[in-house]
């Protein structure tokens, strides 16, 4: 992302190293206007953290792009000593090693990055942004959990994640030309990782995912929450320890341990002639209506949002959920729910689809995730620019 002159966020060129670690590791990268430049980045072998960042600076090299004057990271956890968005420092750095152990799904290679990057690059101001900044606004009684003090008092709360993906789908209902903002809303983030987060006056007062990213509904290969006693069962199997019950829960449970697969798309190809595949489908689908239904009982809701990849294209998901919340006054328009939004608009609120009845009494939005542009505007703010806003920006 880059500020043309700090007055307007826009992509000047954006691109993605997959597979890092991998054999299959490739580069994906354009320009505002489409144009591929990845084949001029050359050969791309990214077998470590030094070899992926090695494949990202020769392509940021590439001649006619400018250099970054500053950087921002999306990093998942904070830990329990930093609040909000933060510049990083050796002091910063020092808390995110400590609260690798709330994220060793994220945080690790997240941190290895930045520490690689702040060597070879030093002199360019880098910035955090965290997925829990959002829901700092939850209340009290929405973060606490009902544990002894002494392990309270270690940090053990409810953070709540994909916060820089709900807040790109508030900026963008406020910003949507014609509409109402909706004063309740759930938003649905539904992908490999998945939860819903409920916002009132477009902040967040609760969330699905708890003290780390694996609680909450169910995921591509997390089970989302679990019986405490269920824990306790799984160490006690032979051979079990600590470390294999975490990677069983964060890479081998969900959909994958259900369906065999945690690609929903194919396993919608498969349920067809697979019980296990339409079972995993249904489990998923049921998660996510008794939370989206629990919120709507707390606080009511205006509108219901889905966005992440499942929620985004996947429409058989939408409308199996619709259905599930039918008794609460939500209604899906069928061919509306059918069509892809294959051609992007330009600017903040232009993506906004609404897909439910004109009797619905929830509005129902399919908004894509924009979290790069959110962590462009925290750090162009944290380096003292003047953005507009949402609706200025239009």
């Amino acid at each position: 992302m880059y500020a043309d002159g700090w007055a307007q966020l826009r992509t000047l060129y954006e691109g993605e190293l997959s597979d890092i670690g991998e054999a299959t590791a490739a580069l994906t990268m354009k320009d505002a206007a489409g144009k591929d430049l990845a084949s001029a980045v050359g050969a791309v072998k990214a077998g470590s953290m030094e070899e992926a960042i090695d494949v990202f600076q020769r392509a940021i090299a590439l001649p006619g792009l400018k250099p970054p004057e500053a950087v921002g990271y999306r990093v998942v956890h904070p830990g329990p000593k930093l609040r909000g968005h933060q510049r990083l420092t050796a002091e910063v750095l020092a808390d995110l090693k400590q609260a690798t152990a709330f994220a060793p799904l994220h945080d690790p290679a997240a941190v290895e990055m930045i520490e690689v990057m702040m060597r070879r690059a030093p002199e360019v101001p880098r910035f955090a942004c965290f997925d829990t900044v959002f829901h700092e606004t939850m209340p009290e009684e929405a973060t606490v959990y009902a544990l002894p003090a002494e392990v309270r008092a270690e940090g053990v709360r409810r953070y709540g994640f994909h916060g820089l993906s709900c807040e790109s789908i508030v900026m963008q209902m406020r910003a949507a030309k014609g509409r109402d903002f909706p004063r309740r809303m759930v938003i649905a983030h539904l992908g490999s990782g998945a939860s819903v987060t409920a916002c009132v006056d477009g902040r967040s007062v609760d969330t699905t995912m708890g003290l780390t990213p694996t609680g909450g509904v169910v995921m591509g290969t997390r089970p989302g929450d679990l019986d405490p006693g269920l824990m306790f069962y799984l160490l006690r199997r032979a051979g079990a320890s600590v470390d294999s019950v975490e990677a069983m829960l964060n890479h081998a449970a969900g959909l994958k341990g259900l369906g065999g697969n945690n690609d929903m798309k194919e396993l919608r190809a498969a349920a067809a002639g697979d019980e296990l595949a339409r079972l995993a489908i249904r489990v998923f689908c049921r998660s996510v209506v008794k939370a989206i239904a629990g919120f709507m009982a707390l606080d009511g809701a205006d509108a219901l949002v889905f966005t992440g990849g499942i929620g985004e294209h996947d429409a058989a998901s939408r409308q199996e959920i619709a259905q599930g919340l039918a008794g609460l006054g939500v209604a899906i328009d069928a061919a509306a729910n059918r069509l892809e939004h294959v051609e992007p608009g330009l600017g903040v609120g232009r993506n906004v689809r609404r897909i439910s009845e004109v009797n619905s009494r929830v509005a129902v939005y399919v908004v894509p995730a924009e979290e790069d542009m959110v962590i462009a505007r925290h750090v162009a703010e944290m380096c003292g620019v003047s953005l507009p806003s949402e609706r200025e920006s239009q």
